[in-house]
């Protein structure tokens, strides 16, 4: 079992950064696939970024290349979305998932999520 906590969100200006975070509970951290998806109502779960448990692989969506880094933490059990450069329409409500396997995060398929944390970029 893995519980998944985001934090981080809030309310920006368009331009600004944010970091969130992604704590995660369990001993086998490292073995886990993790990723960050949103949504905003009335759509579905989009994927944003996903990284290997080793972090040597990372994927993006084509809409935050070049702005969003994810990174992790395997000794604190935590994941990272560093959002710059963001826009109005990265508003959405932000989740971290994590599975076994990448592909199967990626797919927005996980095993694991968290609760979300909102994130909204004012004009």
């Amino acid at each position: 079992q893995v519980q998944l906590v985001e934090s981080g969100g809030g309310l920006v200006q368009a331009g600004d950064s944010l970091r969130l975070s992604c704590a995660a509970s369990g001993r086998t951290f490292s073995s886990y696939a993790l990723g960050w998806f949103r949504q905003t109502p009335g759509k579905g779960r989009e994927f944003v970024a996903a990284i290997r448990g080793t972090g040597e692989t990372r994927v993006y969506a084509d809409s935050v290349k070049g702005r969003f880094t994810i990174s992790r933490d395997n000794a604190k059990n935590t994941m990272y979305l560093q959002m710059n450069s963001l826009k109005p329409e990265d508003t959405a409500v932000y989740y971290c998932a994590a599975d076994s396997v990448l592909l199967t995060v990626v797919a927005g398929t996980s095993a694991y999520w968290g609760r979300g944390t909102q994130v909204t970029v004012s004009s």
